[in-house]
């Protein structure tokens, strides 16, 4: 095989061959990775032969679109866009405004010499998008004055920079960082629910003076138990797990029969000792029993108004909604691997037929997300009112399972044969393998980005701010192809420019704050068009470590959301202890050997520490398990100029427990499934957060510090 052109047809496609890897180590990519990356971006690289066709495929690829699939620009850029023709054909290309205004497209005096194509001269013709063409979706249109024929395409501009971060600019803000299953309420039924979250906001808020609420990923799970664990793995990042749903608010609880509230008061009792238990969280419990009540309630008929709002949501949420709610359905009655999935159930006609079959409950799990939509709204609301200048703030996982709702839904958007992951780092020695279908690059620009503008759009809808887990992968993402270990992968590049630009786009209509989660290895201009396009980064204590000592806190970055820890480490106490070590030791996770990894770990831990010492923030006589360690961390994070600080509530509580441990299942750590408690290892309610000793203690500290608080 010749590797300088199967080098070449992997840059094309944006596959990486060689890339810098922890340590600064740079990597070359084996010949076969290569291959079988191309193979999962449906391009034959199996042979000299292949690969010749395939790279005069691409290039040829352009030439064969009248109009390009869909254009993503930045206001004001100067931006120009192709239209192709049989050479000498004239040609008239116009904008459709979003407001359906049409606009002109100046034609550009750009020669490009003409090019034949499947036996067709075909001719460019460049065309500029108007400088003062505000943000939003519009569409290119393009007609063939010679033979008639037209097209049409989006074209989406996006904001050059989010307002939302300027706004941020002047004074630092704090928030509280929360796993929601984990910390229940006397009214939770064993896991905490959007009512929890609504009584934390108001807490935060009212009592301690918190400006956000930073909630883990709330995507759906599977349709009936047992559904996943990892709020990082849902079956769609779109909609919302109805395992959240505070059932004592559903208004048509009323209208329950007497009996039919006997048995819903019956299974909220059922929960009274899993709310105070703190051994683990048992979700499909929990789950099993709302759905019990959820299907009672949902006999009960709408009055009027509520059914006008269920109809509403319907309509805006669209056919998304109802391709998810159609997922469910068939999910409940047939298992993953069953053939049909990839076989009549993608046929229309047959689709349609079983739609008719299972219509009621079709219309039960969109109803399920219309309640989750209100009481998630019921949330925002009373972070708002509390007084949060964000409120709550979502996050975005990286991607869905492989046999999830979107990627049945939305096809080959989502490519196969390769799932997305990590390669090995300092806390992952062996590199991850987080078993997720990757966007297909190329298909999803010819869906125009909807089903990313879609997801995007929701999990904006009653949030203040989002934080985009692994925001990296809008730029590239480590793909793994089937049967490959984390370490056999190699990344493959997006267009970031229409990715982030699409992020922003829509967060500047929502009007909400995009961190993002840039930690690990990275390209160095990643930071920089981040923080051009207004979204915070993302730094951690423990990890800003330059080459001699620790980066000092005057130095970190402006626009940023900084913590002491991450949910992927164990709370500081546990961290200062080494407990990520020993467990990583005792499950075989560490490439090196213990003793070596404490003793580096040691040097990172001290020389943090040491920022505390010479700020004059800690004593170095105080015991490293005194909690006055802890409060002297996000003391010296108060001393960075980063606009947000996020203080994880496990640290306000003394929980020591690590909530995950990446690259383990269930059969080796409970990852996810940790409810909240004290320093004492008793249970912490949403109730007990209000008079919290060590919670007013850390926020004095801040206070002190300066931040705003209470």
């Amino acid at each position: 095989m010749n590797l300088d052109r199967l080098t070449a047809l992997a840059h094309r496609y944006g596959v990486a061959t060689d890339y810098v890897g922890w340590g600064e180590k740079r990597h070359d990519v084996d010949p076969e990775t290569l291959v079988a990356v191309l193979r999962a971006l449906e391009v034959p690289a199996g042979s000299d032969e292949e690969i010749e066709e395939s790279i005069r495929e691409i290039d040829d690829q352009p030439w064969r679109e009248f109009v390009p699939a869909v254009t993503v620009v930045t206001e004001g850029s100067g931006a120009t866009f192709a239209v192709h023709v049989p050479h000498g054909h004239l040609v008239k290309v116009w904008i459709v405004s979003e407001t359906g205004d049409d606009v002109a497209a100046p034609q550009l005096d750009v020669w490009v010499e003409p090019r034949e194509v499947d036996a067709v001269l075909v001719g460019r013709a460049t065309f500029a998008v108007p400088d003062d063409l505000p943000p939003g979706y519009h569409q290119i249109k393009a007609l063939d004055l010679d033979d008639s024929s037209a097209a049409s395409a989006p074209l989406i501009v996006t904001p050059r920079r989010l307002h939302t971060a300027d706004r941020l600019t002047g004074r630092q803000r704090w928030g509280l960082a929360v796993q929601l299953y984990s910390i229940r309420s006397a009214d939770s039924w064993g896991v905490g629910d959007f009512a929890d979250l609504a009584g934390i906001c108001e807490v935060a808020a009212s009592a301690y003076g918190a400006d956000f609420v930073q909630v883990n990923p709330l995507h759906a799970a599977q349709p009936q138990a047992p559904i996943e664990a990892s709020p990082y793995l849902p079956v769609t990042r779109r909609f919302v797990n109805p395992l959240y749903i505070r059932i004592t608010d559903i208004p048509e609880l009323d209208g329950l029969s007497k009996s039919q509230r006997k048995t819903v008061r019956a299974l909220g009792r059922s929960f009274l000792a899993e709310n105070t238990a703190t051994d683990k969280i048992r979700r499909n419990k929990a789950f099993r029993a709302k759905m019990e009540a959820l299907e009672l309630i949902y006999g009960v008929p709408l009055a009027p108004a509520r059914a006008g709002a269920y109809r509403e949501f319907r309509r805006r949420e669209g056919k998304g909604l109802k391709r998810f709610a159609t997922w469910c359905a068939l999910a409940e009655r047939y298992d993953a691997d069953d053939p049909r999935w990839h076989g009549k159930f993608l046929d229309r006609e047959y689709l349609t037929k079983k739609r008719r079959k299972l219509a009621r409950r079709i219309d039960f799990h969109m109803w399920l997300q219309w309640l989750c939509d209100e009481q998630l709204a019921t949330a925002a609301h009373a972070a708002r009112s509390a007084g949060m200048g964000i409120g709550v703030m979502a996050d975005l996982a990286v991607g869905v399972a492989r046999h999830s709702a979107d990627a049945w839904a939305l096809g080959d958007v989502l490519a196969s044969g390769a799932t997305v992951g990590a390669p090995p780092d300092g806390f992952n020695q062996q590199g991850q393998n987080w078993d997720q279908p990757p966007w297909h690059p190329r298909r999803l620009a010819e869906a125009g980005y909807e089903p990313y503008r879609d997801m995007i759009r929701t999990v904006l809808r009653h949030a203040g701010g989002v934080r985009v887990d692994h925001i990296l992968g809008l730029f590239r993402l480590w793909w793994i192809p089937d049967g490959s270990s984390p370490a056999q992968g190699t990344y493959v590049h997006y267009d970031s420019e229409a990715l982030i630009g699409i992020l922003a786009l829509e967060a500047q209509r929502a009007d909400a704050v995009v961190v993002g989660e840039d930690l690990g290895v990275f390209e160095p201009s990643v930071q920089d068009s981040l923080r051009e396009r207004g979204i915070l980064g993302t730094s951690i204590l423990w990890f800003e470590q330059g080459p001699d000592a620790a980066i000092p806190p005057e130095d970190y970055r402006e626009l940023c959301l900084t913590s002491v820890t991450t949910h992927d480490l164990p709370p500081t106490v546990g961290y200062l202890a080494g407990d990520h070590i020993a467990l990583r030791s005792r499950l075989g996770l560490l490439a090196s050997g213990e003793d070596a990894e404490r003793e580096r770990d040691a040097r990172e831990r001290d020389a943090v520490l040491e920022l505390a010492y010479e700020r004059g923030l800690l004593s170095r006589d105080t015991p490293l398990t005194d909690p006055a360690v802890v409060d002297a961390l996000y003391a010296v994070i108060a001393c960075t100029p980063s606009v947000l600080l996020s203080v994880a509530l496990v640290d306000a509580v003394g929980e020591r427990r690590i909530q995950n441990q990446p690259g383990t299942d269930s059969t080796q750590y409970p990852n996810w499934r940790v409810p909240l408690a004290n320093a004492e290892g008793d249970v912490v309610l949403v109730e007990d957060l209000v008079s919290s000793v060590r919670f007013r203690r850390l926020v004095s500290v801040l206070n002190e510090s300066g931040v705003p608080g209470s």
